[in-house]
């Protein structure tokens, strides 16, 4: 009994081998492809005196970029958490021909090159495109606004919402809400009550990896932006502008407030998932 008990044991320590060897090989490709280049950027920073680095992230330019690039990413995070439901929703809860269709192309923003997507978001909404020159007559300009980079930002982020819902609203049970109804709730109060606590977790993940992505998004916004210094320019462009003009240090201290700005999304990110994950715990107990 013993011996099979150790061979037992043998066994799995074998189901996957070379534990070490692998991570060994794990942790050097994630520190050649991640932990290397990000500590040669924080130290490329940290060569600049810290006088050169506030004026340089302080700059009028770099604090109108801070405020497109954030505030737009928050708008177009926003109308994905109210958009995306309804599309999750929908998705889930219905069917109806071209079901399968929809919910493939709501991955075309992954599959499809961000240079290409904004090509065609600014062909749409230019002031001759489709959409734009029914626009223009109400006096709504899209492209080489700050309004356009919203649109951009939303089209890269609905999948991320809609991704993060489906899961959570599949295992709803249906039999719960007609319970709800069955005792005089409004549906109102039963989206209020039995719904929503269930969605909010996932809701406020999906909004908070929308967000995190539109904010370092480049290649869909950089034409529908229109670049014009202080009001259609993106942190990202300005880094790449700096670069070209060979100024290393001021696109090294835009990327270290870029790079930490990313780390502090991802802790709250982090720490959103693990609200979930210990919600959903304490609801099953």
């Amino acid at each position: 009994m013993a011996e099979t008990r150790r061979t037992t044991r043998r066994h799995r320590r074998r189901i996957v081998p070379g534990f070490r060897l692998a991570m060994g090989f794990t942790l050097f490709y994630f520190s050649l492809l991640v932990l290397l280049p990000l500590g040669c950027l924080l130290l490329k920073g940290s060569s600049m005196s810290w006088e050169h680095f506030r004026e340089t992230v302080t700059a009028p330019r770099a604090l109108a970029s801070y405020r497109l690039s954030f505030g737009a990413a928050l708008g177009a995070a926003g109308i994905n958490a109210l958009f995306g439901s309804i599309v999750a929703w929908v998705l889930v809860r219905y069917r109806f021909p071209g079901r399968q269709l929809l919910d493939a192309l709501v991955d075309l923003p992954f599959a499809l090159p961000t240079s290409v997507a904004g090509i065609a978001l600014t062909s749409l909404y230019a002031r001759n495109g489709w959409i734009g020159q029914l626009l223009v007559p109400l006096g709504i300009d899209v492209a080489f606004t700050p309004f356009g980079v919203m649109i951009a930002l939303v089209f890269i982020g609905l999948p991320f919402m809609v991704r993060t819902l489906q899961p959570v609203i599949e295992d709803l049970d249906i039999e719960i809400e007609e319970a709800s109804a069955s005792l005089g709730a409004s549906r109102w109060q039963t989206f209020y009550r039995v719904i929503f606590p269930e969605l909010w977790p996932a809701l406020i993940t999906g909004l908070a990896l929308a967000f995190a992505r539109a904010v370092g998004e480049f290649g869909s916004v950089v034409f529908i932006a229109g670049n014009m210094p202080l009001k259609t320019e993106i942190t990202p462009l300005l880094i790449i502008i700096k670069l070209e003009q060979y100024d290393y240090a001021g696109a090294t201290a835009l990327a270290v407030v870029m790079l930490a700005a990313s780390f502090i999304l991802l802790l709250v990110i982090n720490l959103l998932q693990y609200w979930a994950r210990r919600r959903e715990v304490i609801t099953l107990d």
